[in-house]
């Protein structure tokens, strides 16, 4: 993280602020005139590596504000929590570090996305000549860290799922991370590629938290493991008959000085044994 500070002393005016709003506007503003019967062409705003190189090259940002597929009041709580989310995360990290989390999140999944319409088998053109496939790589996997950080910071927070049936953030992000590693092993390599590229931000930013968790844990458990077996009863059990500590608590076991070594007895053969020697107990 010192490399961040020093890159926020150096760029930290150029940082944008309220950058969550800006993009709630923008997929708003998208949303609204997706709805229009005589509105522009909102697939145009999508990432499609095959037509950035064609000259469309303004999808490589206005795929940021491609609007959600919500409809009526659902597509208002999008928004709602959107806002909630981004700025939540930002008052915690900072306008310059929620920047960088944002682009980091941005240029990798770009990145995944001209990754994976080069790799498609349709993309080897005539002659073996290289070409993108046309593809449409879309932002909710980057928008979905976002949440995954807001319930790293705030796993407590209570949202009404269906708007009646209270539940904490952190039920909600262990089933969005299952469903993620369930699109990584069985969504294909393309969707793997974009969700794994979606997270590099998450990682880079809040990973080495669970790192430290995790040791901390481990060794949480070993000192515990320690203490329980340095505090653990004596088991003490009778040469003669047999009878031990764990069957009979309350029974007072004795140790004989004039046998060799540790032997312990009942009360009833304390007193009434065969001396252990020397050499019996080394061939015991």
């Amino acid at each position: 993280m010192s490399f961040l500070k020093r890159l926020e002393a150096r760029l930290g005016r150029y940082a944008i602020p309220n950058l969550t709003l800006v993009l709630v506007i923008g997929q708003a503003c998208a949303w609204v005139m997706s709805r229009l019967s005589d509105g522009p062409d909102i697939s145009r705003l999508a990432l499609d590596p095959a037509k950035v190189m064609d000259g469309e090259w303004w999808r490589v940002l206005t795929f940021l504000f491609s609007p959600p597929e919500q409809r009526g009041i659902l597509v208002i709580f999008y928004f709602i929590l959107f806002h909630l989310f981004g700025t939540a995360v930002e008052a915690y990290l900072g306008t310059f570090r929620y920047n960088v989390f944002l682009l980091t999140g941005w240029i990798a999944s770009v990145v995944a996305a001209f990754v994976a319409s080069a790799a498609v088998p349709a993309a080897l053109g005539l002659g073996g000549q290289m070409r993108f496939a046309s593809i449409t790589a879309p932002n909710y996997f980057l928008y979905g860290s976002l949440f995954l950080a807001f319930a790293r910071l705030y796993p407590d927070f209570i949202l009404n799922l269906f708007f009646v049936l209270p539940i904490r953030i952190r039920w909600l992000a262990m089933i969005t991370w299952a469903g993620a590693f369930y699109l990584i092993f069985r969504g294909g390599w393309m969707i793997a590629m974009l969700v794994i590229a979606s997270l590099a931000n998450y990682l880079l930013f809040f990973g080495p938290g669970h790192v430290r968790q995790w040791k901390h844990k481990q060794r949480k458990h070993a000192f515990q493991a320690k203490a329980a077996k340095a505090t653990k009863k004596a088991r003490h059990e009778c040469r003669v008959c047999g009878l031990n500590s764990d069957d009979s608590p309350r029974t007072l076991f004795r140790y004989c000085s004039q046998c060799s070594g540790q032997v312990c007895y009942c009360p009833d053969h304390i007193r009434d044994h065969e001396h252990v020697t020397e050499d019996a107990a080394a061939k015991s």
